[in-house]
């Protein structure tokens, strides 16, 4: 059953314990796997690709095997049905034009003296995808993160997943990753393809960024690898912190805390609430929600042991407990919404009032529902255009902007103690 608090001394030492999770004694334990196969594949490439793929995934492939052949991808469209997709292509338009509104341009500024300025954006040149597998299909995940590599125009994206029993890709994210502009596509899952992606194999390509969540073995393999490549963000199991209150209904607040709870047992479900009726009645219309629920095992584990209803004096102080939370999704179910905004500061994404559940977001609204969790919100954003990109510095000066700066740097350079700093500059100035 969802617990419910009320004493404000416990809030705090129960938030903390949520927030970490993650953090126990056995993540030393996987990282020293991890470690193992991603040395295995820098040395061996296809060979250890297989080996781990047949070990963990159960699926015996061959490295011709490894990628999605074109007939596999022309017949996932004949596997799904008409309505599926359509609303994939909706959510393409959707999340397509959120994104083009946050491509960053490029700038150049002519200043005084003939000094120009500038910022160029460029794309890499390779993007490497994770789509999970295993629990659920998620071609909603390959949007969210090939699209913005589109947008971004990075010219060659690769995106592995788990290979499902006789090596199968569900055909709902092979339609999803056509559609959304991904060129290759592998069938391995687990640490093993994060090194396939960060070091290249004779089969696949090694790319510059990798993105996409996974379980803790892709996350620490992620982690390792980062420098390497770059990363979006080392993701953890997925959570939502609902602010609700006497306004709110408690059988929509109960279906939003489950929606989050059935994605995996270590998911955090929390409400926070200024009335003691509300949080008592979503305890109760949870119970009932549960009943024949198809995924109740993993979802009553979640709400068990990440579960929490919280009642609070005000909204201020809810405010203020979420911002300590840093919450990967934000539910403001209250009549003001947008009242409550200014005193939020630390969310990877806030849905505000009471017809915009997570479910929203996760789908077609538009802005990218791969988000930083485990308190990551304070530092973190979520995946967008920008992580496909990196930006060069322009800067040109003239011999007269030159002559007017040279003895500031000279003087700097000769505090750093780097003479030929000063003179790379000195004996332009002497040409004179």
């Amino acid at each position: 059953m969802l617990r419910i608090i009320t004493q404000q001394a416990d809030v705090r030492a129960e938030l903390q314990r949520i927030c970490d999770r993650t953090h126990d004694e056995q993540v030393l334990h996987k990282e020293a796997t991890v470690r193992e196969i991603l040395q295995a594949v820098k040395r061996q490439g296809d060979k250890a690709v297989l080996h781990y793929t047949a070990e963990f995934d159960k699926q015996t492939l061959k490295a011709e095997e490894l990628r999605v052949t074109g007939s596999e991808l022309d017949a996932a469209y004949q596997q799904v049905s008409k309505e599926l997709l359509g609303a994939v292509r909706l959510a393409c338009r959707q999340i397509e034009a959120f994104h083009r509104q946050r491509v960053p341009k490029s700038w150049v500024h002519f200043g005084d003296d003939e000094v120009v300025l500038g910022k160029r954006y460029t794309p890499v040149d390779r993007a490497g995808l994770y789509v999970p597998g295993g629990r659920a299909a998620y071609p909603s995940t390959v949007l969210m993160n090939a699209i913005p590599a589109h947008v971004a125009a990075v010219p060659h994206v690769v995106m592995v997943t788990p290979p499902g029993p006789g090596g199968a890709i569900n055909p709902a994210v092979l339609v999803a990753a056509q559609e959304a502009g991904v060129q290759e596509i592998y069938r391995i899952g687990g640490a093993q393809a994060i090194a396939a992606l960060a070091y290249g194999t004779e089969t696949i390509p090694k790319v510059n960024v990798i993105t996409g969540p996974g379980n803790i073995y892709v996350t620490l393999a992620k982690k390792l690898v980062y420098g390497t490549v770059g990363i979006d963000s080392l993701a953890g199991p997925s959570e939502v912190l609902v602010i609700a209150d006497e306004t709110a209904n408690p059988v929509h607040v109960a279906a939003d805390l489950l929606a989050q709870a059935e994605h995996d047992p270590m998911a955090a479900a929390i409400l926070l609430t200024t009335d003691a009726a509300l949080a008592k009645n979503v305890q109760v219309a949870l119970e009932r929600q549960l009943v024949d629920h198809p995924r109740r095992i993993d979802t009553e584990k979640a709400i068990a042991h990440y579960g929490l209803i919280i009642v609070v004096e005000s909204l201020q102080a809810a405010a203020e407990f979420s911002n300590e939370f840093a919450p990967e999704h934000l539910e403001l179910e209250i009549k003001d919404p947008w009242a409550l905004i200014p005193q939020i500061r630390h969310a990877g994404a806030i849905f505000l009032g009471y017809s915009t559940p997570e479910a929203v977001g996760d789908y077609l609204a538009g802005p990218n529902h791969t988000l930083p969790t485990s308190g990551a919100a304070r530092y973190a954003s979520a995946l967008g255009v920008e992580t496909f990109l990196k930006h060069s510095s322009i800067i040109q000066y003239s011999q007269t902007a030159l002559q007017n700066v040279a003895g500031a740097i000279d003087v700097l350079a000769t505090a750093e103690g780097l003479p030929s700093h000063a003179d790379s500059v000195r004996r332009r100035i002497q040409q004179e």
